[in-house]
């Protein structure tokens, strides 16, 4: 099974940008479709983005579009979520999942997760 470890979360203020990297271990990520989701406090955790194996093709949520860029690179085993133009609602534990070749939003069919990076945004 593939090992997944997420970095780069922090603090920051509204308007900023943060990268969050996810690692791969024991695996290549390169068969699987490869996602985003955050869980905010009190909340369920909810898709962000989502990656093909080959990167053509991806999908995200209205809430983020136009703003995240999610992205990988198979040869170093990681996978990227650009975010740009963070606001206070972006606040949330962010998680990388992989996916056996499903390009879902769904969490039900990722079966990997990482432990998560936190993000917190202020105002």
């Amino acid at each position: 099974q593939v090992q997944l470890v997420e970095s780069g979360g922090g603090l920051v203020q509204a308007g900023d940008s943060l990268r969050l990297s996810c690692v791969a271990s024991r695996r290549t990520i390169s068969i699987y479709a490869m996602g985003w989701f955050r869980q905010a406090p009190g909340k369920e955790r909810e898709f962000v983005a989502v990656i093909s194996q080959s990167a053509g093709t991806t999908n995200y949520a209205d809430s983020v579009k136009g703003r995240f860029t999610i992205s990988r690179d198979n040869a170093k085993n990681t996978v990227y979520l650009q975010m740009n133009s963070l606001k206070p609602e972006d606040t949330a534990v962010y998680y990388c999942a992989a996916s056996y070749g499903v390009l879902t939003p769904t969490r039900e069919a990722y079966s990997y997760w990482g432990q998560g990076t936190q993000v917190t945004v202020s105002s």
